[in-house]
């Protein structure tokens, strides 16, 4: 593979909720769920993207991320699995499917997240996603994605190979597809074919109808446990079957549709590739479905840190700044940092970044975060007390605190139009070697630097405070930094 794997679509946060019924609600006969444990993950394009990634190699996801909560765990889900997150803007809320489960089936299915808004448009850096991929999945959930005008012109012309996992609600494939994969009843529904025949038969006119519709080299309807049916140039249809496999196959489509895509970005034949889709599919749902599928560190993903001290902290208060400034047509900047032991530098580097746009996010290192980075010893303040003191400052809009060592998934979602660093780079380089120059590229974003008071340091000041001398090392007659000039600068300014 020369470039990327690129999945684009429709993701929506699904989270699966355990718990045990001893009882009956007392005021209406339906059972009571007492939850036990919860995991989020991403669904729809999401999950395959996850898929994808699980097998090593470079994943990007092109998709529409809302304002939201939802629209930020998605990014910490999704940043944990190691998926390259080209969000899109998203008109609305984050699409969400909860499912009550009790000893392992599901009681409801819980959607929330009212009508498919329409999704922005992309930037050129997903147009040249698209176009260097090794391979492209469109996975298809019918919210608007895959009809986007620019992203479908971008699919057409791409060399890649393209498969399209589709969705009765959603468009016809671009011409030329090198495999759609439509489970039977998709199949039978987009094909409009008639009832009375039998299995098989049914699914192999599906299959024709569509390739010739949509001009697709070949097209695979999956057929549950029987395996998949496999339609391509010539009148006879390939029957793949599947091993024997029992157990929960929420999932097992998007596994399929990742896994021939990864066949596909290796050179493999489209038969070849629908064989190991069938065999990874089938594996899948024998291990346990998406329960035990799931990477580690999608499983263990913390989410979003909300600490109290008003409405101005976590994704929620985030996200309501950011949707309002983008709607009036401003520009949202965004700066992050540990913060510990705030100080006058902090306090220029914000103020300066504040006269940048039209709202300042900070992406606040929790104490895990800091801890990480900087010792056991680190923090000396709780990010608590951190996130209010900074809320405070009448320069900052929001505070969204994060768990991460880089705020690279903040980032993802937030989607800032300037991300500003404060600090020193007298040793050289600038503004376009910060780390987060090229996850602000993907969306059109741009990195500065802005001067900070010179010689202020969390790390002298501990030092200082430790060994006694108060405030001694503050550099005689320092003069702040008073306009947002972009200059050479480095991260110590927000230490």
């Amino acid at each position: 593979m020369t470039g990327p794997v690129v999945v684009l679509g429709d993701t929506l946060l699904d989270r699966d909720v355990e718990g045990v019924v001893n009882r009956l609600c007392p005021d209406s006969p339906v059972p009571v769920l007492e939850e036990t444990t919860h995991v989020d993950r991403p669904g729809g394009a999401g999950l395959a993207a996850v898929f994808a990634a699980a097998e090593g190699g470079e994943v990007a996801l092109v998709t529409a991320v809302a304002d939201d909560a939802g629209g930020a765990r998605l990014g910490t889900l999704l940043a944990a699995a190691g998926v390259q997150l080209y969000a899109l803007p998203l008109v609305g809320a984050t699409p969400e499917k909860i499912r009550l489960r009790a000893r392992g089936r599901v009681l409801l299915r819980h959607d929330r997240g009212g009508p498919a808004g329409a999704p922005g448009e992309p930037s050129e850096a997903v147009l040249r996603l698209i176009a260097t991929a090794s391979a492209v999945l469109v996975s298809d959930y019918g919210r608007g994605v895959a009809r986007h005008p620019a992203l479908r012109a971008a699919l057409a012309a791409t060399r890649a190979p393209v498969v399209w996992d589709p969705h009765p609600r959603g468009p016809a494939a671009v011409p030329g597809v090198s495999l759609a994969t439509p489970n039977e009843s998709e199949a039978r529904e987009l094909a409009k074919a008639p009832p009375g025949a039998s299995r098989l038969v049914t699914a192999s006119r599906g299959a024709q109808a569509l390739r010739r519709r949509w001009q697709a080299g070949a097209v695979a309807v999956t057929l549950g446990g029987d395996g998949a049916l496999l339609c391509h140039a010539g009148s006879t249809p390939l029957v793949v079957p599947a091993p024997a496999a029992e157990g929960d196959t929420c999932g097992a489509g998007d596994r399929f549709a990742a896994a021939a895509t990864l066949a596909l970005a290796r050179g493999a034949l489209v038969s070849e590739a629908v064989q190991e889709a069938v065999a990874e599919a089938s594996a899948y749902v024998a291990g346990g479905g998406v329960a035990t599928a799931l990477p580690a560190p999608v499983r263990t993903a913390a989410p979003a840190v909300v600490v109290g001290g008003g409405d101005r902290i976590g994704a929620a208060a985030a996200g309501e700044v950011v949707a309002r400034v983008r709607a009036a047509g401003g520009t949202v900047v965004a700066t992050g940092g540990c913060f510990d032991l705030l100080h006058a530098g902090h306090v220029a580097t914000l103020q300066a970044a504040r006269q940048l746009g039209d709202c300042l996010v900070v992406c606040l290192n929790s104490d895990a975060s800091v801890a990480g980075l900087k010792g056991p010893e680190r923090p000396v303040v709780p990010q608590g007390d951190r996130g209010r003191l900074i809320a405070a400052l009448g320069c900052v809009d929001a505070v969204l605190i994060f768990d991460e060592s880089t705020p690279h998934a903040a980032l993802s979602w937030l989607r800032p139009d300037i991300w500003v660093k404060g600090g020193d780079y007298a040793s050289g380089g600038g503004a376009e070697t910060l780390p987060e120059a090229e996850v602000l590229a993907r969306w059109g974003g741009h990195t500065v630097v802005v001067p900070y008071l010179d010689g202020r340091s969390t790390t002298d000041m501990i030092a200082a405070a430790r060994a006694g001398r108060g405030t001694a090392g503050w550099p005689a007659g320092a003069v702040p930094a008073t306009e947002p000039a972009v200059v050479r600068s480095t991260a110590e300014g927000a230490r």
